[in-house]
């Protein structure tokens, strides 16, 4: 990954915390700066969590015979959704984990959404 995708995944999810922050689901960023330090730290905070939680799911993926892979995929970026609020001053989850279910769902619609329009 070269420092260019880099920054346009940054500017993207930036973007996309915007956009969810002013929909009524209960995400709630201060201001527009605040927007980018959110997107920069969920991508710390995934890219440091989601190794080891992927490995941690890899028992209850395996008991299931692999029949969920991708609601556990979802459930590592609630939790990644969830961490980087609570790091982030300014960055509120007005209900809590439902916000956080909501605001992980509409953080990757919004995004696809946003990959899809952008020519890069």
């Amino acid at each position: 990954m070269n420092i260019t995708s880099l920054l346009v995944a940054w500017l993207v999810t930036a973007a996309s915390f915007f956009v969810i922050s002013k929909l009524p689901i209960g995400v709630e960023i201060d201001s527009p700066d605040k927007t980018f330090v959110s997107a920069a730290v969920l991508g710390i905070i995934t890219a440091l969590v989601k190794p080891t939680l992927s490995f941690v799911f890899r028992i209850p993926n395996a008991l299931t015979f692999n029949l969920f892979p991708d609601f556990f995929t979802f459930v590592i970026a609630v939790i990644c959704f969830c961490l980087a609020a609570y790091f982030v001053q300014g960055f509120r989850l007005r209900y809590g984990i439902w916000s956080a279910i909501m605001g992980a769902f509409a953080l990757a619609v919004v995004s696809n959404i946003i990959y899809r329009i952008i020519p890069y």
